[in-house]
């Protein structure tokens, strides 16, 4: 039935079909029933994941950019995931990048983005947030829909100023997300791939980290990482999460790569610039992840993200040493099932 759901969306330009598909989902489950009648067609098998200090009810999450404004969490809690993060949110609002700024690569299986950190500002996102913790006090949910919050820095902040921008979205997020992650991958915001630097990094994280411990309750704060990234800025990231004791990584984020792609190479130049996502990021995302993994001897916990679009995509993942996963470009091609097709073959 997706298919042709699919074809319908396809026939619009991705900004629009995402949130026309979205905004339809949300009438649909505004209502007890209706999100019932969603939930039986979406309900994905229990398998329990214990990540960090986190209980999840499955290990499927979906990624940053996808709900940036934290608006739709009643829709993607009746799709099933056990995840969900929102984001980049920046401390003020800001519009990102002219449109058209996403495109799809239906031969590639694949998404070219470069939105530029769109999104409502952590003031409102934060309110969202609030009105969705006091919405669920008290439900005695067995497993409530574990939230994070993706954070970078506006366009207009200064890279030496940037972990001013990662602290503010920090402490005005912090009691309402269950875990962060720091992003400092975009290839969409210019010069933000700099603060991959490890002394930029240590700055900002060490700063974080500060603010967390003198918090009652400490979240965990992850770092996602880029694809493109050398095995010697691998390793520096590496020695920086042992360091200071990182709590997680993500990886990986889009990739600025071109090669190998099935859409002819004048489309993709008339495309332009921007983050490459699904199949192409595959098997980059996963030796990635493998290789920390291997480095490590498994010492830095794993939210592995890049091409997964199966149950098969998903064991690769774990297999390299994932704790969990995160989806976005496969479920705009394989559809609201995605999760309970996943999770009933792992």
């Amino acid at each position: 039935m997706y298919r042709l759901l699919r074809k319908f969306y396809f026939t619009f330009p991705p900004e629009r079909a995402h949130y026309m598909a979205m905004h339809q989902l949300q009438l649909f489950t505004r209502n007890r029933l209706g999100k019932s009648i969603i939930q039986s067609f979406t309900n994905a098998p229990l398998r329990e994941t214990r990540f960090l200090n986190l209980k999840l009810k499955n290990p499927v999450g979906l990624g940053a950019g996808f709900d940036k404004n934290a608006v739709f969490l009643n829709e993607l809690e009746a799709l099933g995931f056990g995840f969900v993060e929102i984001g980049t949110v920046t401390p003020l609002p800001q519009d990102g990048n002219e449109q058209p700024r996403l495109f799809r690569l239906p031969a590639d299986k694949a998404l070219i983005n470069r939105m530029g950190f769109n999104n409502d500002g952590v003031d409102q996102v934060a309110r969202r947030l609030e009105a969705w913790r006091s919405k669920k006090a008290g439900s005695q949910e067995k497993y409530p829909l574990i939230i994070g919050g993706n954070i970078g820095k506006n366009k207009i902040t200064p890279n030496e100023n940037a972990w001013q921008d990662y602290a503010a979205c920090f402490t005005k997020l912090h009691p309402f997300v269950d875990y962060f992650v720091v992003n400092v991958s975009s290839p969409n915001t210019p010069g933000l791939r700099e603060l991959q630097d490890k002394e930029a990094l240590r700055k900002i994280l060490l700063n974080l980290a500060m603010i967390n411990n003198g918090k009652a309750f400490a979240k965990p704060i992850l770092l996602k990482i880029a694809p493109d990234l050398t095995r010697e800025q691998i390793d520096d990231v590496i020695a920086l999460a042992l360091e200071i004791q990182l709590d997680g990584l993500v990886a990986t984020n889009t990739t600025i790569d071109r090669s190998n792609l099935n859409t002819p190479a004048t489309e993709v130049e008339a495309i332009g610039a921007g983050g490459l996502s699904g199949k192409p990021v595959q098997q980059k995302s996963t030796a990635i992840v493998q290789y920390i993994t291997e480095q490590t001897n498994g010492a830095i916990p794993i939210i592995a993200s890049g091409g997964i679009f199966t149950a098969s995509d998903a064991k690769e993942k774990l297999a390299a040493g994932a704790s969990l996963v995160q989806i976005w470009t496969g479920f705009i091609y394989e559809g609201p099932a995605i999760v309970k097709n996943i999770c009933t073959h792992l």
